[in-house]
């Protein structure tokens, strides 16, 4: 079919803009938070506001500040603050182990789902995808008064039993249609060699399932490592239990009663980078886990 070349050219010039204005939207912030960590805080509270720093100071890092009350010089920077070095570590294990039971129950029920025959299966896998409907805070009050009649009320352990409510679902939901699409000639050639059901669910199926693992894994892990709500509510009287979204929040100033804005920052693009080198080791894995199942072969 013949197509005019102006028309043609005019449709890649829009398409390119358009891919350009996505960039810009979803990048800015994050090269927003770069360029006012390098800031000090009298340039970035100082209008009019400037894309590029002035004076590139590392201090919301690792510095120093003179504190004009008592004019005295302090240490500060986000790399010397012990509640956002302490969130980190509270953050990295919540995450880490939110990622392990969501892949372990999440494997378990999605094998079962996808590959075992039994009354009201569908019914229980939409079941399990209305549950990502419902908002963190219509469950909120309820989960409180759970922790607080348990006695975990303030402790790393509320989290780490509340944050798989919104990871669970998304991992089951994907790894089901993971086992539905395997042959299920793997599992009849298993059982014909002598394999139990669950040595060809661990060692034959799982395996083949990586891509979705890495994937929802991933997934799980930046859900858990940004969440604020529930950190924030459940550790609000226990400052050994915060986490880095709470930490970050709770900065407080180099003068009494400021709200910093430049350390903040600084600390956000720390937290921001493990993420980001997280995504680029594995994100051959995380194209094959979103893309496999979506051409029949």
């Amino acid at each position: 079919m013949y197509q005019n070349p102006v028309i043609k050219s005019i449709r890649q010039i829009l398409f390119w803009l358009l891919i350009i204005l996505i960039l810009i939207f979803t990048l800015f912030p994050f090269y927003w938070a770069v360029v006012g960590s390098f800031k000090s805080e009298a340039e970035i509270k100082t209008p009019p506001a400037s894309y590029i720093p002035n004076e590139i100071v590392f201090n919301n890092y690792w510095g120093e500040f003179l504190d004009p009350v008592v004019n005295i010089i302090t240490e500060r920077g986000a790399l010397r603050n012990e509640s956002f070095l302490r969130g980190l570590f509270n953050s990295a294990m919540i995450s880490s182990i939110t990622v392990l039971i969501s892949l372990v129950v999440g494997s378990f029920a999605a094998y079962a789902i996808g590959r075992l025959h039994f009354r009201g299966r569908t019914i229980m896998l939409y079941l399990i995808l209305s549950m990502t409907m419902f908002p963190l805070i219509s469950i909120l009050s309820g989960l409180f008064t759970i922790m607080t009649d348990l006695g975990l009320f303030g402790s790393l352990s509320a989290l780490i039993i509340t944050y798989p409510i919104f990871t669970l679902p998304f991992t089951v939901w994907v790894l089901v249609s993971f086992f539905k699409g395997l042959p299920g000639e793997l599992e009849q050639a298993a059982l014909v060699d002598g394999a139990t059901p669950l040595q060809t669910f661990y060692m034959i199926l799982l395996p083949l399932t990586a891509p979705a693992l890495v994937t929802t894994g991933l997934l799980a892990f930046i859900g858990a490592w940004n969440e604020y709500l529930l950190a924030v509510t459940f550790t609000v009287i226990n400052s050994n239990a915060y986490t880095v979204p709470v930490a970050i929040a709770r900065f407080t100033g180099s003068i009494p009663r400021e709200e910093p804005i430049a350390e903040p920052l600084a600390a956000t693009v720390i937290v921001t980078l493990p993420l980001v080198l997280l995504v680029l080791i594995f994100q051959r894995r995380i194209i094959q886990g979103l893309t496999a199942g979506a051409v029949k072969g």
